[in-house]
């Protein structure tokens, strides 16, 4: 089975936040950023990646987001804030 990625996704530091799986980082970060996805990231100007977790299987990483959207905001904060202090767009780090 494919693995799969769960990423974050925020307008600003501190910002709106909304939680995703894919198969294709590269790709879902690149409709976010561009405004190509429609709805709820759209609406908000998500575009900036800022937290990200791989899996293996792709059905692990669908049951961590789900498990990651029923959070309170503050532990899906401090869950950003441990691996990316600053709020950077990890976007750019996807090509390295």
């Amino acid at each position: 089975m494919k693995g799969g990625w769960v990423y974050i996704m925020t307008n600003r530091p501190d910002g709106t936040l909304y939680v995703g799986v894919t198969s294709d980082i590269v790709r879902r970060a690149y409709e976010h950023r561009n405004g190509l996805t429609g709805g709820f990231t759209a609406r908000y100007c998500l575009h900036r990646l800022v937290w990200l977790e791989r899996h293996d299987d792709i059905l692990i990483a669908i049951r961590r987001e789900k498990a990651i959207k029923g959070w309170p905001r503050d532990w899906k904060t401090r869950l950003i804030r441990h691996a990316n202090w600053n709020w950077d767009n990890l976007y750019e780090t996807l090509f390295i």
